[in-house]
């Protein structure tokens, strides 16, 4: 491998895994509070890409703009699902919620077919996402440069959030104990309804990049990476923000540079990241940074 092939396909692999970190972070943050596999998750990183592509391609707004809005529309869609559908069973058995989890992924994911239909989608990028950059002896889309970088920035605004707010404290006394934070007075339906807008936000960030990454969207299109995003959760310690951020860096790469490494393998790509989560649930359920936790009664 030359060092130009191998800066573009490091670039390639920083650029895929930010986009897994940010989908991964939605994930974490709702299993840290309620222990819920949230796999609807997937399904609000589609909608967010098809926000902001309706936002351009029919109110004409200036890509930014549509963005940011498409942004804000998915946190509302993440705050009415969980009112909608999560809190009715809030206090369910588990087996209850997980299927009401899935129940809202099958929903999305078929409503987005009968309205927009599953004729795939040209994604309009701006110009700066679309030009080479010169890296070295290496050219780089810009689109693997710019995603890392707003990536970086979301995820150092979210350990703001998370660490430095009140309603990050509130988030981080929910997670250690539900119960004795609502007996302190904490309104935790409105903490929860907090979580999912802030990691539907992320989603929706995610799937706008991804768009820009590959500029083809359509109704299913968060099915693959929402699955690698989890398996990032995981590898890195689901209910861990920064094992999140962490394993979806390491998912990227690992995806990848197998390929570049290893191109006869390019066919089980996926394989190979779902053989890694397998690994990791045998040989340490608890991630990378994870730490084990007590069952919730």
């Amino acid at each position: 491998m030359t060092l130009e092939t191998f800066i573009q396909q490091l670039m390639n692999g920083i650029s895929l895994g930010s986009l897994y970190a940010l989908i991964a972070i939605g994930y974490t943050m709702v299993y840290g509070i309620l222990r819920l596999i949230n796999f609807a998750h997937s399904d609000i990183f589609m909608v967010g890409a098809y926000f902001a592509f309706f936002l351009v391609a029919i109110f004409r707004l200036p890509w930014g703009v549509s963005a940011i809005l498409a942004i804000i529309l998915t946190a509302l869609v993440g705050m009415i699902v969980d009112r909608a559908a999560y809190r009715p069973v809030r206090n369910a058995p588990r087996i209850s919620a997980l299927i009401t989890a899935v129940g809202v992924s099958f929903f999305l994911e078929n409503l987005g077919l009968v309205t927009v239909g599953a004729r795939p989608k040209a994604f309009q990028r701006p110009d700066i996402m679309a030009r080479v950059i010169p890296i070295g002896p290496a050219a780089v889309s810009g689109v693997s440069i710019w995603v890392p970088i707003l990536s970086l920035a979301l995820l150092a605004l979210l350990l703001f959030i998370v660490y430095r707010t009140k309603v990050g404290m509130a988030m981080r006394s929910v997670s250690t104990d539900i119960e004795t934070t609502r007996l302190m007075g904490v309104d935790v339906d409105r903490v929860i309804s907090y979580t999912f807008a802030i990691g539907s936000a992320l989603a929706a960030a995610g799937g706008i990049m991804w768009a820009c990454k590959y500029p083809q969207i359509n109704p299913l299109m968060g099915i693959y990476p929402g699955w690698k995003a989890f398996t990032a959760a995981v590898v890195g310690g689901i209910g861990n923000i920064t094992g999140a951020m962490l394993g979806g860096f390491l998912i990227g790469l690992v995806e990848i540079m197998t390929v570049a490494v290893l191109p006869g393998l390019s066919g089980y790509r996926d394989g190979i990241i779902f053989t890694l989560l397998l690994v990791f649930l045998l040989l340490r359920p608890t991630g990378i940074l994870g730490e084990p936790l007590k069952e919730k009664v």
